[in-house]
């Protein structure tokens, strides 16, 4: 898969931070209420013996609805990992995990604020077992976000300033790795406003956005499994072959050309 210069986004460099401190804005949050939601209705189904979050966007515990055993959750720099707290500090496209050591990898805006994408999910690919799941969180460039994102995104604002990727270009990206996507969930249907009250009036649009509008949420939660290689069986050489003349019948044979020649005289 070639490296897309185009991928990088317009934010400045300290957006981890800042989406953060947006996550604690109200619209933020009425946001992560909704994709907690979703995502809960997703982890609940998977399993295993090792999730790894990368990254910390949210203020809630995006994983509280997880099965599997060890949960853990990868901050990213600037910060500092504390040894004594036993956090763990990584880059997403260098994951600080063995091939094939874990069995779920949640993503949360991930893909939208990296320069990387693609090395991103190749390092997904890599330390996923066979059959293990990649989680995806994204915004939707088709919601109806889409005109603040178009007024906002250039004076590096975050989120608006992410680039914002559809399902289809994701579903792409993850067939060439080899991954076998279920069907996406989307949610929250309400305009981008600001004001808490207005958002809590308009909370019935995300009732009707998911019988209506279902493609068009803020955001989107995509699951991915990883394919696991089939092996063609070969039959042994050595093996003797099966005999194609029924028992007790006279096997055909071929004769030499030399011993042709001989029974007609030629030599």
């Amino acid at each position: 898969m070639a490296h897309d210069n185009r991928s990088a986004h317009n934010c400045q460099p300290d957006h981890w931070a800042r989406l953060a401190a947006w996550y604690a804005t109200p619209l933020g949050q009425a946001l992560q209420a909704s994709e907690k939601a979703c995502l809960d209705g997703v982890l609940a189904q998977l399993f295993g013996y090792h999730l790894l979050q990368v990254g910390r966007p949210c203020t809630v515990d995006l994983l509280s609805a997880s099965r599997v055993s060890h949960c853990m959750i990868m901050d990213l720099p600037p910060a500092i990992p504390d040894g004594r707290s036993g956090e763990l500090v990584g880059l997403p496209h260098a994951l600080p995990f063995a091939a094939a050591s874990l069995d779920v990898v949640v993503l949360p805006h991930i893909l939208e604020f990296s320069p990387w994408p693609h090395e991103v999910l190749r390092e997904v690919e890599r330390v996923l077992i066979p059959e293990g799941s990649v989680v995806l969180l994204g915004f939707n460039p088709w919601s109806s976000w889409v005109s603040k994102r178009l007024l906002l995104g250039w004076r590096k604002r975050v989120p608006w300033c992410g680039r914002f990727r559809t399902q289809a270009r994701i579903r792409d990206w993850l067939s060439l790795l080899g991954f076998d996507i279920d069907p996406a969930s989307s949610c929250f249907y309400r305009p981008p406003v600001a004001h808490p009250g207005i958002l809590s009036r308009l909370g019935w649009m995300d009732g009707l956005g998911r019988r209506l509008w279902r493609p068009f949420g803020a955001s989107y939660v995509m699951v991915a499994r990883k394919r696991v290689a089939t092996l063609t069986p070969v039959r042994p050489r050595w093996r003797p072959r099966r005999k194609l003349v029924a028992p007790g019948l006279v096997e055909p044979y071929q004769q030499s050309v030399r011993t042709k020649r001989k029974e007609r005289g030629f030599e």
